[in-house]
C-alpha cells in the first residue's frame, strides 16, 4: 500500500524565533589516575582539548573563572590535579550565526515526522551552532504539546543528516522503535555498497529506503546517466577537527546515480537528479565535483572532489573573544551557497505492524532547481 504526501496542498509550519544568546555549554571531566593525575590544570585542557582553543585561549578561560574543580572556581593555571577531581568548563553564552527557524511538515504520524529543512539551518548541535538547530526546534515543539505524542514524553530526533546548506526532506523518529528501524534502513543501504555478491545484489533490490536529490552543477554533463563509485575518506584540514571528507582511493565505498534533467549551455550549467545508495558525508558534493562538475556556488569542493584551497603548513593560532579559535578563513563544510535539495524519499513504514505501507514523501522544489517544464506547469 502506497501513501504519499500531497506536495500541492498547503503545508503546516512550526518554529520559534531564536533568542539573542544561547545558554552556553558545560563540559564535565573526572581526573583519572592513569593519565590525568599530577597534571596542571592548563596542561590538562590545552592538551586534551587542543582542537577547542590554543594554549593562550585556555589561559584566558581559566583566568576568567570559567573552570571549576569540585565546584570551586580555580583561576590558577598551574593547579595540580588529583585522582577523582571533578572538572567543569563553562563555555559562556554567545550569539550564534543567523539561521532560519521555520520548518514545514511534509508528513507526520505517530511514529515519525518528515520536515522540509531550509538551507542555512543546521540539523544537530556542533561548532558555533549549539541552539539554532532542527533538533532544538523539535524539542521546543514537543515541550509545547503541539506534537501528538508530547503527553507521552515523545522526543522526536533526526535519524540522518543534511548539510547546513542543503534543503529538503529530513526524516525524524518520534519513538524508539521508529528510530531503531529508520537507522537500520539507512545503515543497510550504506553497508551494501562495495559488496558485489549475488546475495547483496538481490538484497539491494528490496532496500527499505530510497533518496532522490536535485542539484545544479557547473558545466555541461555530456552523458545522460552516470554512476559514480568513488570512495570517500578524510584528510586533515584547518577548522575541521575530525578531518574533511574528500574523494580518496583509500576511503569507504560510495555510490551515486546521476541523471541529467536539463542542460543550459548559455549559463554553462546542468540540472541533475541524484539517487544515493550510500550515505557518506557530503557524498553528492564530493561525487559531482570528482567527475569535474562541482555544485554551482559550492565554496568548498572543487574538481576532483578536493577542497578549493588548502595550505597544510599554516594554521591560524589566533583566538576569539571566548578563547576559542577564530572562524577559519578558508571554506568549511557548513558554509552555504550551493544548490542541493533532498526532493523525494520512498520508504517502508518503520513500525513493525505497518511495514507493508510504502510512504512516498516529496519536498517542493526551489525555483532554481525546477526544469523549464515544471516551472511552466506551476505557472
Amino acid at each position: 500500500m502506497l501513501r504519499s504526501n500531497n506536495s500541492t496542498s498547503p503545508l503546516c509550519s512550526f518554529g520559534s524565533p531564536w533568542p539573542d544568546l544561547n545558554d552556553g555549554l558545560f563540559y564535565n571531566d573526572v581526573v583519572s589516575t592513569s593519565s590525568d593525575s599530577g597534571l596542571t590544570l592548563i596542561h590538562f585542557y590545552s592538551s586534551k582539548y587542543k582542537n577547542s582553543a590554543p594554549l593562550q585561549g585556555w589561559l584566558q578561560r581559566i583566568h576568567n573563572g570559567q573552570i571549576t574543580i569540585d565546584g570551586e572556581v580555580v583561576k590558577e593555571p598551574k593547579a595540580i590535579l588529583r585522582d577523582g577531581m571533578e572538572l567543569v568548563y563553562h563555555r559562556l553564552p554567545w550569539r550564534e550565526p543567523d539561521a532560519p527557524y521555520l520548518l514545514q511538515v511534509l508528513y507526520e504520524d505517530d511514529d515519525m515526522i518528515a520536515l522540509n529543512k531550509p538551507p542555512g539551518l543546521q540539523v544537530l548541535p556542533g561548532g558555533l551552532f549549539q541552539q539554532r538547530t532542527v533538533l532544538m526546534q523539535l524539542q521546543w515543539r514537543a515541550s509545547k504539546g503541539s506534537s501528538s505524542l508530547a503527553i507521552q514524553g515523545s522526543h522526536p530526533v533526526p535519524v540522518h543528516r543534511l548539510g547546513r546548506g542543503t534543503s529538503g526532506i529530513l526524516l525524524c523518529a518520534k519513538t524508539k522503535v521508529a528510530k531503531t528501524s529508520l537507522a537500520a534502513y539507512f545503515a543497510d543501504g550504506t553497508s551494501l555498497i562495495g559488496d558485489s555478491s549475488n546475495a547483496n545484489m538481490e538484497k539491494s533490490k528490496t532496500r527499505k529506503i530510497s533518496k532522490v536529490y536535485r542539484a545544479l552543477v557547473n558545466g555541461i554533463l555530456n552523458q545522460d546517466k552516470i554512476i559514480i563509485k568513488q570512495p570517500i575518506g578524510t584528510m586533515r584540514y584547518p577548522g575541521v577537527a575530525k578531518g574533511l571528507y574528500v574523494a580518496s582511493p583509500s576511503g569507504k565505498p560510495a555510490l551515486s546515480k546521476v541523471e541529467v534533467l536539463e542542460r543550459d549551455s548559455q549559463l554553462n550549467q546542468t540540472l541533475v537528479q541524484v539517487e544515493i545508495e550510500s550515505g557518506r558525508p557530503h557524498q553528492i558534493r564530493i561525487h559531482l565535483s570528482f567527475i569535474g562538475h562541482p555544485l554551482l556556488g559550492d565554496p568548498l569542493y572543487d574538481v576532483g572532489g578536493q577542497p578549493r584551497c588548502f595550505d597544510s603548513e599554516h594554521e591560524d593560532e589566533s583566538f576569539a573573544e571566548d578563547g576559542g579559535y577564530e572562524r577559519p578563513a578558508k571554506p568549511v563544510p557548513g558554509d552555504c551557497g550551493y544548490y542541493l535539495h533532498a526532493h523525494q524519499l520512498v520508504l517502508s513504514h518503520p513500525h513493525p505492524s505497518k511495514n507493508e505501507q510504502v510512504i512516498k514523501i516529496t519536498a517542493p522544489l526551489p525555483s532554481i532547481l525546477r526544469t523549464q517544464a515544471e516551472t511552466e506547469e506551476l505557472m
